[in-house]
C-alpha cells in the first residue's frame, strides 16, 4: 500500500518523536523550502528567516511528540510551528517601553507657559478692541481675517456694496491698530 505525501510527512514526524535522525533529515529536505517561505513572508528579511528556520527545526525536533496525527494535517502543524516562531521574532523586535522618566526629556511641541500666557493676553486685548467696533464692523473683520471670507462674500452677507465693505474693513483695522497700540 502506497502512502500519500501527507501520510509520509506524518510518519516522518512520528519517527522524529522517537529521535530518528535520518527521518529528521528527510523531513527537513521535504519541508524546509515551504517553511522557509512562511518565515520569509512574515519576517521580510532573508538572513533573519534563514536563522529562524534553523530554530523552527529545533522546535520541531523537540516537539515532534506533540503532533497528533488526524487532528491536523502534518504540513499544517509544521507551518503553524514556523509561523508562530516567526511571529514571536516580530514581537521581540518591538521596543520595550521606556521608563516614564524618559518622557520628561521629550520637549513639548506646544508653546511655553510664558508664551501661552502672552498669547492669551494678546487674544483678550484683541477681543476687547473688537468690542469697541460696531457689531457689524467687528463681524466683518472676524469674517475677513479669521474666517477667510472674501470682500465680496462679506458685502453680500452684510448687504452692502463692495466698496462700502472695503471702507468698513480699512477703517476698522485703523481703529484696531490705535486701540492695540494704546
Amino acid at each position: 500500500m502506497t502512502q500519500t505525501p501527507s501520510q509520509d510527512i506524518a510518519d516522518l514526524i512520528s519517527r522524529c518523536a522517537l529521535r530518528d535522525r535520518a527521518a529528521f533529515r528527510t523531513l527537513y529536505e521535504r519541508t524546509s523550502a515551504k517553511l522557509f517561505g512562511v518565515t520569509l513572508r512574515i519576517l521580510k528579511d532573508r538572513s533573519e528567516a534563514e536563522e529562524a528556520i534553523q530554530e523552527v527545526y529545533v522546535k520541531i525536533w523537540q516537539r515532534a511528540d506533540r503532533y497528533v496525527a488526524g487532528n491536523t494535517s502534518p504540513i499544517s502543524w509544521l507551518v503553524a510551528v514556523a509561523r508562530n516562531h516567526a511571529l514571536d521574532i516580530l514581537r521581540a523586535r518591538r521596543p520595550v517601553s521606556d521608563d516614564i522618566d524618559v518622557a520628561l526629556e521629550i520637549p513639548d511641541a506646544g508653546p511655553s507657559p510664558e508664551r501661552a500666557t502672552q498669547d492669551n493676553q494678546e487674544r483678550a486685548q484683541i477681543e476687547q478692541c473688537l468690542g469697541t467696533l460696531e457689531p457689524d464692523r467687528a463681524d466683518a473683520v472676524r469674517g475677513a481675517y479669521l474666517d477667510g471670507y472674501s470682500y465680496e462674500e462679506l458685502a453680500s452677507r452684510h448687504t452692502v456694496p463692495l466698496n462700502t465693505m472695503r471702507t468698513w474693513l480699512r477703517r476698522s483695522l485703523i481703529k484696531l491698530k490705535d486701540c492695540l497700540s494704546a
